[in-house]
């Protein structure tokens, strides 16, 4: 017994002095899925960006917040919460609107969508755009992915 105890205590430093032995890459659960770049058929750089959880779990969307970049810089556009009866009334600049069902109720669930409008000509065509979403609680960064407009 006592030698199991120590193989696992070995095992746990090892843990800690090895940080290559896991993946510190932030997953993509939330996968931007489209941008678009026209309406009614006329190209007017829309920037209509469509937003998926692509994971296995349920999140609480008031507790999720986004920072969007465009081609590494961050925008001036941070989404507060991610749902969408409370981002009404927060300070949301170059977002006109946002819905979907993954904004609705109180929980963003696996294969729901959020649709957020940008304002016109906040993306263009080969744009690399990274949609990173946090936790409110923590600051905990939750997902990360990178798409190109």
């Amino acid at each position: 017994m006592l030698a199991i105890t120590l193989i696992l205590a070995v095992l746990v430093l090892l843990m800690f002095r090895l940080p290559y032995l896991y993946d510190p890459s932030v997953p993509a659960i939330f996968k931007i899925t489209n941008i678009k770049h026209d309406q009614n058929g006329i190209r007017n750089f829309d920037s209509y960006m469509v937003v998926m959880n692509t994971g296995t779990t349920s999140y609480r969307n008031s507790n999720l917040y986004a920072e969007i970049y465009r081609n590494g810089e961050k925008l001036d556009c941070r989404i507060e919460t991610l749902n969408g009866h409370d981002f009404i009334p927060t300070h949301h600049y170059k977002i006109q609107t946002m819905g979907g069902p993954g904004s609705q109720g109180f929980f963003w669930n696996p294969v729901e969508m959020i649709f957020v409008d940008f304002r016109d000509g906040t993306f263009h065509p080969g744009d690399q755009v990274t949609f990173e979403v946090y936790d409110n609680t923590t600051r905990q960064l939750l997902s990360r992915h990178t798409y190109t407009a």
